[in-house]
């Protein structure tokens, strides 16, 4: 988190209601404001979905670490498109497609990680708490029946579970697959996390119930990346806003605090304190501020708001572009989600057309 000057706190310790933590909980809040009548999710048990996935972490930790070469080979048979782009692009082993045992890439390079005992300990540990993948395949198969009712042209990728060595890739989209780190969904108590400087804040959130949320942020990123360059805090926030409202559209049966990495009680202390969040933005002068160092804290993860109460979340600004987005869309009836994700609209022009009031 970025150090700032004092800035005037605000916010009401509220009391904390304990909200139901099942995955039936109500899928989205209010149009316009928070709270207010929740929005039935649509039927989508007609729709096809044919999810395929692989344990390729299994895999790897089966590869003869005297033959390593020779087990890469058998492995490229399996994961033609996967492989390579999993060893060089995303692990940089520099493997290169030469699976002989004499390429320095895979005798020295490759080789030590497989037998280095950290690392067997991850595989370990990644096998006893995933010893199967059929809870998380289910979800995934929900949350694309949802995804292809929005976005019929959507077809399902091949589902890789993978292994990143701690590299912090929960999840990733490539060519027709997707990529989901195991490794990174092994609970806060993982003593390893801390060891790789990933903050509590960060840790609460890997574990298995993320998965959905990590694999379908992962797709909508892919669809409609994250854009930066030139954008003040509004840009962003409303960018931030389309895509937990995606989440909501697409992952209806998880809890909204789930969805948006909240806890429930930082959710609760959010629509007590919408008015006062949004306002303190206006206050600062922050919804067309584009320094980066100043605004990013509010539309990126983190331990709680700086200028906020204590019990705040971070990514405050991200909650109030939701609350936008859905005033926008209780104004345009008529638009769909896939519109949605490619409207190119003027932040302020979004905004305006919202009519987003605040409570």
């Amino acid at each position: 988190m970025f150090k700032t000057s004092p800035q005037r706190k605000f916010g009401v310790r509220t009391k904390i209601i304990q909200l139901l933590s099942t995955a039936l909980l109500l899928s989205l809040v209010g149009l316009t404001g928070c709270g207010g009548d929740e929005e039935k999710a649509p039927d989508v048990s007609d729709v096809k979905v044919d999810l395929k996935t692989y344990r390729f972490d299994k895999d790897l930790a089966a590869i003869d670490t005297n033959n390593v070469g020779g087990s890469l080979a058998q492995l490229q048979q399996k994961y033609p498109q996967f492989l390579n782009f999993y060893l060089d692009t995303l692990m940089g082993f520099g493997i290169l497609g030469n699976y002989s045992n004499d390429n320095p890439a895979v005798s020295t390079v490759f080789r030590p990680y497989l037998l280095h005992k950290d690392y067997r300990g991850l595989f370990d540990t990644v096998a006893k708490h995933y010893p199967d993948t059929k809870e998380i395949d289910e979800q995934l198969t929900k949350g694309f029946k949802y995804l292809k009712h929005y976005l019929p042209s959507t077809k399902e990728p091949k589902v890789m579970y993978m292994i990143t060595w701690l590299g912090n890739w929960a999840a990733i989209t490539y060519e027709d697959m997707l990529g989901i780190g195991l490794d990174m969904f092994l609970g806060p108590q993982y003593p390893y996390y801390k060891s790789r400087n990933i903050p509590d804040y960060m840790t609460a959130k890997m574990t298995k119930e993320y998965i959905p949320v990590a694999v379908f942020r992962a797709i909508y990123q892919d669809k409609a990346p994250f854009k930066m360059e030139g954008a003040n805090m509004l840009d962003m926030m409303i960018q931030r806003g389309k895509e937990l409202y995606f989440l909501g559209k697409v992952l209806p049966f998880l809890p909204e605090h789930l969805r948006l990495a909240y806890t429930s009680e930082q959710l609760e202390w959010c629509k007590q304190n919408e008015g006062q969040v949004y306002n303190f933005f206006v206050q600062e002068n922050l919804l067309y501020d584009n320094n980066w160092q100043k605004i990013l804290r509010y539309v990126n993860d983190g331990p709680s708001s700086a200028g906020m109460a204590p019990e705040s979340p971070g990514n405050t600004g991200s909650w109030i572009g939701l609350q936008i987005v859905k005033a926008y869309m209780a104004q345009h009836s008529d638009m769909t989600l896939e519109q949605l994700m490619k409207e190119r609209k003027d932040a302020q022009r979004f905004l305006q057309e919202s009519r987003y009031k605040p409570k």
